[in-house]
């Protein structure tokens, strides 16, 4: 069932869940412990993200060095496979530029499309490590706007192997999910901008946006206003991230370029030990969660980072 879906049936507040491929080495048992105990509360639907290719150089017997390409974590398909045939909810991989050129894309969306996964998140990417800003493959997409309307155009039935289009008389129809960010995408100049090239995704054909993490919902009170000022009348779903540890005050506004209030911060610094730290993450996020679940928001969706244990006590108190 398509995202949209879900949200039209409920008749209240859903959430649901983001987790972390593991690192290779490890198995699907690793998925599963974190999903397990999340799914007492029944969550309509599981994101899986997606991480890109590092490089890394190996000295040859020569002296000379070489690049070598490594993934330091599974692909999406057959994780999202895996949770849908063992619990019977609905996966949504995340898709991304980065590393693939559109007829890469168009493969994997063919094989989701073929193990009846009907929901995808649309997202540039990061830049890979060893580069300072963000570079396509050849032949491959520098926008998410191009990504989503190369999606929209498999669901018209517009293939790029025009082999394949001659053979293919159904369309796909996937449900089309994109990123929003409360504080502003970090590459963006101001918001107004980074508005405008949400809104292209949105006339692109995205069906619904999930939020970066924030922990002040004015942030997100607020930008929802201003996309319904856009003219952006598709879901909007906030994403919550419970602090967990000291170490996050730094690092969290450093990788994802957000604010995180005084209130919290001195709560967290002032804290004795770790189990104090994790419980003043746990009652902020509840707070918060309460005030979005009362204003009305469709879904509130957890980034879990392959911790159920807060994430569980969350849920716990509001559903």
């Amino acid at each position: 069932m398509k995202v949209t879906d879900h949200i039209n049936l409920a008749k209240k507040s859903l959430f649901s869940f983001e987790i972390l491929p593991p690192l290779r080495g490890h198995d699907i048992k690793d998925i599963f412990y974190t999903l397990d105990p999340l799914m007492e509360f029944k969550p309509p639907f599981i994101d899986v993200t997606y991480h890109r290719e590092e490089f890394i150089y190996v000295e040859k017997d020569n002296g000379l060095l070489q690049r070598r390409t490594i993934f330091k974590r599974p692909g999406t398909v057959g994780i999202c496979a895996a949770i849908m045939n063992k619990y019977g909810i609905d996966a949504v991989p995340h898709l991304i530029c980065g590393g693939f050129n559109r007829q890469m894309t168009e493969n994997a969306l063919i094989d989701l499309n073929f193990l009846g996964i009907d929901n995808v998140l649309i997202l540039r990417g990061d830049p890979i490590q060893s580069e300072k800003s963000f570079f396509s493959k050849k032949n491959g997409h520098k926008y998410a706007v191009e990504l989503v309307e190369q999606v929209q155009n498999l669901n018209k039935g517009k293939y790029i192997d025009k082999i394949l289009e001659k053979k293919n008389s159904d369309f796909f129809d996937f449900c089309i999910g994109i990123a929003g960010y409360p504080e502003k995408h970090f590459e963006a100049p101001n918001m107004e901008s980074d508005l405008f090239f949400l809104k292209k995704k949105v006339d692109a054909g995205a069906n619904y946006i999930v939020t970066q993490m924030f922990f002040d919902n004015k942030k997100y009170f607020s930008f929802v206003k201003k996309c319904r000022s856009e003219g952006i009348s598709i879901p909007i779903i906030p994403g919550i991230k419970p602090i967990s540890s000291k170490k996050q005050l730094n690092s969290l506004p450093s990788r994802f370029y957000l604010n995180i209030p005084n209130e919290l911060v001195k709560e967290v610094e002032q804290a004795k030990n770790k189990k104090i730290v994790f419980k003043i993450g746990i009652e902020w996020a509840i707070q918060q969660s309460k005030e979005l679940r009362d204003s009305g928001v469709e879904v509130i969706h957890y980034y879990t980072m392959d911790k159920p244990e807060n994430i569980y006590e969350i849920v716990k108190a509001i559903y």
